[in-house]
This record gives structure tokens, sequence and C-alpha cells, in this order.
């Protein structure tokens, strides 16, 4: 409906009797389609690359790191008794 608006081969009130919708309420989608197709297809709009979330250039070093820890951890609380260990 807010596309037929905009080609404009009908008038408003053609539309508001076609559609059984307010003249207002046609206007009112006409300019959300309007604006919104100009942050969609207008020239200001660049595509540029979405970089990662995580940045997995890093990513070997923390789970390094985290091994490190657990494995510190692991040993810490076998010998105080407080883990039993498999290894034994």
């Amino acid at each position: 409906m807010a596309l037929a608006a905009v080609k404009g081969e009908k008038t408003l009130a053609e539309l508001a009797q076609q559609f059984d919708v307010h003249p207002n309420q046609i206007t009112t989608w006409r300019s959300q389609l309007l604006e919104g197709a100009v942050s969609i297809f207008g020239s200001d709009a660049r595509t540029e690359p979405v970089a990662p979330a995580i940045d997995v250039k890093t990513l070997p070093a923390k789970i390094g790191e985290l091994t490190l820890v657990n494995d510190f951890l692991s040993g810490a609380l076998s010998k105080a008794g407080l883990l039993p260990s498999a290894k034994r």
C-alpha cells in the first residue's frame, strides 16, 4: 500500500477506499517507507566488513594461559587432598 502511494498512480483517497484505510495512515506508511528506503538504498550506505566478535589472533594465547591455570589448580587441589586424582 505504501509502495502504491509512492508510485503515485492513484490518489490518497482512491488508495484509502481501495485498501479500507484512513488516508493519514497511508501518508504515515509512505513517509516511513521513504525514510527506510533512504537508509537502505541511499548513497551513504556503505558495506563495511564485519569484524568478528572474538579476536581470533589472541585465542591460542588465551587457551594456553587457561590450560596452565587449570593444570596448576588441579595439581594444588590434588596435593591438598581436595581433588581426587585419577593419575595416582
